[in-house]
């Protein structure tokens, strides 16, 4: 059950704001939807925003108003909770197997368009089973493996014989070649990234060519996150990215060496914390390891790079430095990985200035399966 709407109302003071709070600088955000929509405009790709960042159909239905073709996303629980949300255009960007999600997935075809990858002859002899029950065609995807070491055909035959069971089907369309690394978005500077992403590159032009010699078209390559897209989007191969943290940007996006030609994007998530308890040497403020992720390093905190987070256990977090905040100061803290971190929150308190603007429900939060 979703814990209770935050008391706040628009209008507010950030002040009123209960921690610890999701919050959502509303200024940077909207420069960071605008930046990617402009940029892809610009390069003449589509984009399909990866929904797993904020699971939020609030941020979706901004990023489709912007340009974006559809979301992404990771579970058919996630699907299920944007379709009702009111997004229209959903690829699962992953593997499912399941024949009773299969049928869950299948069953949203009639609100909205639906797509799914396959990288499997028995995913997709389950799939081709759940879709003849559904309103409409589904897209159906082959996940190609470009470098990641995760789900994908490891093999242009692989993929050549997947796709030609697609195209022979009347229940699914071939939507195309899904071909996403995800290990070279954190690669650290420009050149290990371009690196990794022309291997995936070559991978998925070899598979695109095959298939248009076996009288197939390639409607959309697709791949690319906020780590690798100008890569991707400059390749002539893909016409599709999938960015999702690009509109947040945690700690740990910072850390990459950013590529000159690239837009520039703003952290716009924090989680809002204050200051419980005090002493000489330290600070203990209230979001331990309950109101953040740490799988990508501890958070940095907000405007004050002489603090630093330190030892969190799971309702508390300590704050090292030399001039600390006074009990019931609050921060933000930026943090290290914003896709779980978002998971952790129902909503998300939208502020421009020291005022609240918005509450948005993060309606797939914990949608998992």
């Amino acid at each position: 059950m979703p814990t209770p709407r935050p008391s706040v109302s628009p209008g507010d003071p950030v002040a009123a704001i209960e921690t610890p709070a999701l919050i959502v600088d509303l200024d940077a955000f909207e420069a960071n939807l605008t930046a990617m929509a402009d940029y892809a405009k610009a390069k003449g790709v589509r984009v399909r925003a990866h929904a797993k960042t904020h699971k939020c159909a609030e941020i979706a239905k901004r990023q489709m108003a912007l340009g974006a073709v559809g979301v992404c996303c990771q579970k058919v629980s996630e699907a299920i909770a944007l379709v009702a949300g009111g997004v229209t255009d959903v690829l699962v960007s992953n593997e499912v197997l399941h024949p009773a999600k299969l049928a869950r997935l299948a069953a949203l075809s009639g609100e909205a368009r639906i797509g799914i990858c396959v990288d499997s002859d028995l995913g997709l002899d389950r799939l081709l089973v759940a879709a003849a029950g559904a309103a409409a065609p589904i897209d159906a995807y082959v996940e190609l493996e470009v470098g990641g070491n995760r789900c994908g055909v490891t093999s242009t035959a692989d993929g050549l014989a997947l796709a030609r069971r697609i195209a022979a089907s009347n229940v699914l369309r071939f939507g195309g070649i899904h071909a996403y690394h995800g290990g070279a978005q954190h690669l650290r500077t420009p050149d290990a990234r371009k690196a990794a992403i022309d291997v995936a590159i070559a991978r998925s032009a070899e598979l695109a060519a095959a298939l248009v010699r076996d009288g197939i078209e390639v409607p959309v390559v697709t791949g690319g996150g906020t780590g690798t897209f100008i890569n991707e989007a400059g390749s002539g191969v893909y016409n599709e990215i999938q960015p999702g943290s690009y509109i947040f940007m945690d700690r740990d996006y910072a850390d990459n060496a950013a590529d000159p030609s690239a837009p520039r994007f703003r952290h716009s998530l924090f989680v809002l914390t204050s200051v419980m308890s005090r002493r000489a040497d330290f600070a203990v403020i209230d979001a331990g390891l309950k109101a953040h992720s740490i799988d990508s390093g501890f958070p940095a905190v907000a405007g004050r790079p002489d603090l630093a987070f330190d030892n969190p256990s799971d309702e508390h977090g300590i704050i090292r430095g030399s001039d600390l905040p006074a009990l019931g100061d609050t921060l933000r803290l930026i943090p290290g990985h914003c896709d779980p971190t978002v998971n952790l929150y129902d909503w998300i308190v939208a502020v421009r200035g020291e005022k609240v603007a918005e509450i948005w429900a993060v309606e797939a939060r914990g949608a998992v399966t």
